[in-house]
C-alpha cells in the first residue's frame, strides 16, 4: 500500500514540474512517466487520463499550499495588518531563479483550459479562493481597525492582490526571472500601507 501511495505521488509531483514547466497542453503522459520514473501501465492504474491527472494535481498543489501558508510563522502575529505583509513576505521568500519553481500551477492552467475544461477551471476558482478567503479575513479585521469608514471592501484588495501575482507571475515567465514578481510585491507592500494609512482623508485628497 505505501508503495503505491509513493508512485501517485510521484506522478503527481512529475505532473506538477512538468506543467509548471512546459504548460498544459505540452505535457504528455509520456512527460510524466518519465519524471516519475514509471512505467504507463502505471500512470493508468491511477489515473484515467491526463485530465484526471491534472485535477488531482490541483488538489495536491492546492493543499501543499494550503499547509504552507497556514502553518506559516506570520500567521501567530497579533495585528492583522502585520499578517498581510507576512504573506506578501512570504510570497517574496519563496522565489527561486526559476520561474516553473515559484510561479502558480493553477494560473498556469486556467489560463490554457479555462474554455475548454470546464472541471480544470472549477478547481483553479477554488484554488484561488483557498488564497483570497484567508487575506479576505485579515483585511476585513485590519479594515475594521484601521480604516472602518473606507469605502473599498477587503473581497476586493483579496482579489487584487492575487491578480498583481498572477500578472507578475507571466511577466517573470517572459523574462526568465523574478524581479518582476519582487517589485510587484513591493509595490503591493506600499499600497497596502497607503490603504490603511492614508496620507489624507478623502475631503483632503488633491
Amino acid at each position: 500500500m505505501k508503495s503505491e501511495t509513493a508512485s501517485r505521488e510521484r506522478l503527481l509531483d512529475g505532473a506538477l514540474a512538468a506543467i509548471r514547466e512546459n504548460g498544459y497542453a505540452a505535457t504528455t503522459v509520456d512527460d510524466v512517466c518519465r519524471r516519475a520514473k514509471l512505467s504507463k501501465g502505471s500512470f493508468f492504474h491511477y489515473f484515467r487520463s491526463k485530465d484526471d491527472l491534472a485535477l488531482a494535481a490541483i488538489e495536491r498543489w492546492n493543499n501543499v499550499a494550503g499547509e504552507l501558508f497556514a502553518n506559516a510563522s506570520y500567521q501567530a502575529l497579533d495585528d492583522p495588518l502585520a499578517r498581510i505583509h507576512g504573506y506578501l513576505d512570504l510570497r517574496e521568500a519563496i522565489l527561486s531563479d526559476s520561474p516553473a519553481e515559484f510561479t502558480c500551477l493553477l494560473g498556469t492552467l486556467v489560463q490554457e483550459t479555462y474554455a475548454s475544461h470546464p472541471e480544470i477551471r472549477i478547481m483553479c476558482d477554488r484554488g484561488f479562493a483557498m488564497h483570497i478567503d484567508p487575506l479576505v479575513g485579515d483585511l476585513e479585521l485590519a479594515k475594521t481597525r484601521y480604516a472602518p469608514r473606507a469605502s473599498f471592501t477587503a473581497e476586493s484588495v483579496g482579489y487584487l492582490i492575487q491578480a498583481v501575482l498572477q500578472g507578475a507571475f507571466i511577466f517573470a515567465k517572459a523574462q526568465l526571472r523574478a524581479d518582476p514578481v519582487r517589485d510587484a510585491l513591493s509595490h503591493l507592500h506600499a499600497y497596502i500601507d497607503l490603504l490603511f494609512h492614508p496620507p489624507f482623508t478623502h475631503e483632503e485628497t488633491p
